[in-house]
């Protein structure tokens, strides 16, 4: 192990509790004991999971965040007893494996509940509202500290909380914790004063109106988590150990308006001087550690940073609130563990919390003591996997149900939560598998493949492996990418994979194989009928090099079309964006946290946006474009690049020896790629 990271794995104390390290598995939704969504369940996919990272060296494991109160049902947990019985064994193997037990609890959501676009014609219909109230009560689900907009749905309003629930739910703390402490979980987490969850929508001043003992003052806003510890001490006793979930900093200018970094704006929810106040009075009140990070669902991008943001994003802002306590603090947010591990040598904090690269790789603790950095499968921060809750015009989530309903997936890591549809068997009978397409789907499951037995062999008709993923990666806040093509190939020259390249197959029939896989990608989108198509600068081909001037009309607002934008914004160049939907970034899948980010970014930086405009003609010096209203838009540019979709390229139909992967077979996400050239070659 490099003995740069020696601070990560010093023991350090929450009260009189020691852990053996300062890496702590922070929790994620999808992660829970008691389920996801429902609490009529211990949870062994979860449980699973979390043991898991007990084995490789994790110090502190906290599950995802177990609502005291479920909210589709209108059960209170500490009513369920019987199910408290099963966390001791649980908590038992994490112990024999030298670790320690969290478990998270919350109030729930409030304002910041996610409303699909199912849900919000379920609630705004009167009738349907009524009859769906015995389990699912949006009127109870969302209500806030004050009424308030939803930050999903505007049909979807937010009422204010009466003091009789607000006493339930902190009895209802009380007794859960008590349950836990009873079944020898090690501590729990109060969920949270952060990210804009109910408790937090209680301290920001921008939602919190009440007149009551619970609003107006700084004492009174914080009341509500203040009365919880209090509770939990009372119930457990001083010496059990309560976390609390604390974004330092809310980073909102308002309802659904974040703060990007180094914009000039007016807090709207907790600023510095808040912060430092609210820490000091936290703690005193007997929170024993603070788990940091910023932002709040109206800056999502704090909270869940995308791939646009630096690592250590939280960083300064945590170790700026330590010296305000004598607690214990951790920071979470795209840390680097060198950083993280330096910060603890100077005693800026005291641990370091990680979440999603746990679920690219779960043991990527253990690979780094062992020295085996090229091992660790990276996260890229796409939130394909985790948490791909998308907003856009018209629409209040457009999102799967089979997304909602299992969280804490991962888009490079098939088998994360998932371990009874994706896993590696080793196969009965070995086979000869011709792959055709080194991209990702390719190279995945080709790596399935030789795992299980089987004999891959992939043909490249370029000079390189990695297709059009190379290209994806090639933009300058696109490292995460480019680590993980460092990935694949490490992986392929440990597992002995053939490769031929520059070898072009047209036929799959030239090749003689017991299987074949095709993983051609796809081609793009040409516009014929558009005079003048044929000047546009392909995606890609920027992507690979190719110069364009400092104007540049970028023709697709979609995703890729929006980070080539913001890549030229990097860059210096100015670019405008044409889309023909009527928002940016309109596409499933795509993260409210990335997208947010996007639209802000471009809204900040003045980038001009045309939505709802088709392309007429492309000229040498101009675009020429049929606005919203019917009218024509010429824009004079240098340069224009294209980014208006793809085609499915396949070489060969499906058949019985014939399997289609990734883009060939239908154009999605990376997510869909890995996860469908997977399971083709566990089928194998």
């Amino acid at each position: 192990m490099d003995e740069k990271l020696n601070p990560l794995f010093t023991p350090w104390k929450i009260g009189n509790l020691e852990i053996k390290n300062r890496i702590v598995r922070t929790s994620r939704g999808g992660t829970d004991l008691f389920g996801w969504r429902e609490i009529n369940h211990f949870d062994k996919e979860g449980a699973k999971f979390l043991l898991d990272k007990a084995k490789h060296d994790v110090g502190l494991i906290l599950p995802g965040c177990q609502p005291v109160y479920n909210p589709r049902l209108g059960q209170w947990l500490y009513r369920k007893k019987g199910r408290f019985k099963k966390v001791r064994p649980f908590r038992d193997e994490i112990h024999k494996n030298g670790a320690k037990l969290f478990v998270q609890l919350t109030a729930g959501f409030g304002r910041s509940f996610t409303i699909s676009d199912r849900r919000e014609k379920l609630a705004s219909n009167k009738v349907l509202n009524v009859l769906s109230k015995p389990f699912r009560n949006f009127d109870r689900i969302c209500a806030s500290a004050s009424p308030c907009p939803n930050r999903w749905s505007d049909k979807v309003p937010s009422r204010e909380r009466t003091k009789k629930e607000i006493d339930k739910f902190i009895r209802a703390f009380a007794k859960t914790a008590k349950l836990l402490k009873d079944n020898g979980v090690d501590g729990v987490e109060v969920h949270a004063v952060h990210e804009g969850y109910l408790l937090d929508q209680f301290t920001l001043k921008y939602i919190n109106h009440r007149k009551d003992e619970y609003g107006g003052s700084r004492e009174n806003r914080y009341r509500f988590a203040i009365d919880i510890v209090k509770a939990i001490k009372k119930e457990c006793g001083k010496d059990f150990p309560v976390s609390l979930r604390y974004s330092v900093l809310s980073k909102t200018k308002g309802f659904r308006k974040g703060a990007l970094p180094g914009e000039t704006y007016t807090e709207a929810g907790r600023d510095r001087e808040e912060s430092e106040k609210a820490v000091k009075l936290l703690s005193e009140a007997g929170y024993d550690r603070f788990n940091c990070d910023n932002g709040t669902y109206d800056a999502w991008y704090w909270a869940h940073p995308p791939i646009y943001r630096p690592e250590n994003c939280n960083l300064q802002d945590v170790e700026a609130i330590k010296k305000f306590t004598d607690k214990p603090v951790v920071c979470a947010g795209r840390l680097d563990p060198f950083v993280a591990s330096e910060a603890i040598k100077e005693g800026k904090i005291d641990g370091a919390g990680f979440a999603r690269p746990f679920l690219a790789d779960p043991h990527w603790v253990s690979k780094r003591k062992e020295g085996k950095r090229e091992d660790i499968r990276p996260c890229i921060c796409c939130h394909n996997g985790c948490f791909n809750r998308c907003k856009y015009n018209g629409h209040a989530n457009d999102q799967d149900l089979n997304d909602s309903l299992h969280l804490s997936r991962c888009a490079v890591n098939a088998e994360t939560r998932q371990s009874t549809k994706h896993y590696i068997k080793k196969a009965k009978k070995a086979k000869k598998v011709i792959i055709i397409g080194g991209g990702i789907g390719g190279r995945e499951a080709a790596r399935v493949l030789k795992l299980r037995g089987h004999e891959p062999v992939i043909y490249e008709k370029s000079d390189h492996l990695g297709g059009v993923f190379v290209e994806a990666s090639a933009a300058s806040f696109k490292g995460k990418l480019r680590e993980l093509l460092a990935w694949y190939e490490k992986q392929r020259k440990d597992l002995g994979i053939e490769i031929h390249l520059n070898h072009e197959v047209k036929d799959v029939s030239s090749l003689k194989a017991d299987h074949y896989i095709v993983a051609t990608g796809s081609k793009p989108k040409f516009f014929s009928s558009v005079p003048g198509f044929s000047k546009a600068i392909e995606a890609v081909e920027f992507l690979k090099g190719k110069p364009v001037g400092k104007n540049v009309v970028v023709l697709g607002g979609g995703l890729t079309g929006c980070e080539i934008a913001y890549e030229l914004c990097l860059k210096g160049n100015k670019p405008t964006i044409v889309e023909r939907k009527d928002d940016l970034v309109a596409q499933k899948g795509v993260c409210l946290a990335n997208s947010s980010y996007l639209r802000e970014y471009f809204a900040l930086h003045e980038v001009p946006v045309y939505l709802q405009t088709k392309i007429k003609e492309i000229k040498d010096g101009e675009v020429i474009c049929i606005g919203k209203d019917g009218k024509d838009i010429t824009i004079p540019c240098d340069s224009v690049i294209a980014s208006v979709g793809y085609n499915p390229s396949p070489i060969a139909k499906k058949s019985g020896k014939v399997d289609l992967v990734g883009d060939c077979d239908g154009i999605g996400n990376l997510r869909n790629v890995i996860w469908g050239a997977y399971e083709a070659a566990r089928k194998i």
